[in-house]
């Protein structure tokens, strides 16, 4: 092999990014489709990343300069996507370097945390990435639509007005773990490419926006791409409206978080639903990312639980060790980096031992503690795995999103 170089994209690297995406992810752009990319590739919040053999592009992938919320946190996050290599330069170990480049960056950027979505999650694993959300897909007859009711407020069609839908995404958005910040440039270059068709919002009485839905009609087929509701009024009526599209449709499809309760408020709930493992996440800095956390409140203001984290992180060292976390009354934590003698010298301490995967899983809600402790995915007596079990709050875990 030739001289290997990793270095950041530059501008005059993006028709050699472009072939590799193209040829990597299966896609043919027209000239003018082609040229809103290098639009987005040049302005998009990012750092790119490729391997070069001899000064060609060998493999590649970016990281997104993002934001998600978790326990209705603001956290710096990094997406990682794009992730390619040409079939000759495969199996050389260039992706692990990227992944190892990136989350070093990620770090040094104040991004407590990763999201990807995965070609294979059993290689994402290896390098400390887990599954975080499922995505439910719902597929139903037309006839088995929600029925058309009457509602207390209105619904006008709001195409343009991203910023409008926007406003309601956030309050949404805040309700779940792992769902993102949207921008301006997110809403323009993200989601008006991925989810082509009408945005419909809902206003109660009082004319206070309260959910919008954006959905297309093709082939007879009614596909919701995008149902945000923030009451329950809202959700009755923005099914209602677009049942009013049965006339139009054979059936209709949409996408919804895993506790979404549509079908057991159906007068025939035999609907097919359809829950397929999503995206995954990773901690990039466990002591930032803890210290943010928003653990359960105490009911009792005058007592503190404390617990070690013994945690495993091969491919990001700077994780790897022991954290104390003292959890206070308010929901937040004092955590504090701690020596194996310390661990000596206190034998009572409740503690566990996980990896970052593992840890990322569970404080994002997708799987609780006692369920990993059943797997053997984390060790330590029950007493402390209960302690971390009612310290996590439950919040479900969702993304509306693709990167």
């Amino acid at each position: 092999m030739g001289h290997v170089e990793i270095r950041m994209l530059e501008t005059k690297d993006i028709e050699a990014s472009l072939e590799l995406s193209q040829f990597a992810f299966q896609f043919k752009k027209t000239k003018q489709e082609l040229g809103e990319i290098r639009e987005r590739w040049e302005q998009e919040p990012s750092v790119r990343w490729g391997v070069f053999v001899d000064g060609e592009l060998a493999a590649q992938l970016a990281v997104l300069t993002l934001h998600s919320y978790v326990g209705g946190q603001r956290y710096a996050m990094g997406g990682v996507a794009g992730v390619a290599t040409w079939p000759e330069y495969r199996r050389q170990g260039f992706v692990s370097e990227l992944l190892r480049t990136a989350l070093l960056h990620m770090k040094e950027q104040g991004q407590s945390i990763s999201f990807l979505h995965p070609f294979a999650v059993g290689f994402y694993r290896k390098f400390g990435w887990e599954l975080y959300t499922d995505n439910k897909k719902y597929k139903m007859e037309a006839a088995l639509l929600p029925r058309r009711e009457s509602y207390p407020g209105k619904v006008e069609r709001h195409n343009d007005n991203s910023a409008l839908l926007n406003e309601i995404y956030d309050a949404y958005a805040r309700q779940y773990n792992g769902m993102l910040e949207r921008t301006e440039f997110w809403w323009k270059h993200r989601i008006k490419a991925r989810k082509p068709g009408q945005a419909a919002v809902y206003f109660d009485a009082q004319g206070t926006p309260q959910g919008y839905t954006i959905y297309d009609v093709m082939n007879k087929t009614l596909s919701v791409h995008e149902i945000v509701p923030l009451t329950e009024e809202a959700r009755r009526a923005l099914w209602s409206f677009l049942g009013q599209h049965d006339s139009m449709i054979d059936r209709a499809e949409a996408v919804v978080p895993v506790d979404d309760t549509l079908a057991f408020t159906l007068p025939n709930p035999r609907i097919k639903q359809e829950i397929e493992p999503y995206f995954m996440a990773r901690i990039v800095d466990a002591a930032a990312f803890l210290a943010q956390y928003s653990f359960t409140a105490l009911e009792d203001a005058n007592k503190e639980r404390s617990i070690v984290i013994e945690l495993e992180d091969a491919h990001a060292p700077w994780n790897a060790g022991s954290y104390s976390l003292d959890l206070l009354a308010d929901g937040s934590a004092r955590v504090n980096r701690c020596d194996s003698e310390e661990l000596r010298n206190n034998e009572g301490q409740l503690r566990i031992q996980t990896d970052i995967g593992s840890l990322t899983a569970m404080l994002l809600g997708y799987v609780r503690p006692l369920e990993l402790l059943k797997q053997g995915r984390i060790s330590g007596d029950e007493l402390s795995v209960r302690l971390f079990e009612t310290a996590i709050p439950v919040k479900t875990p969702f993304l509306l999103d693709f990167f």
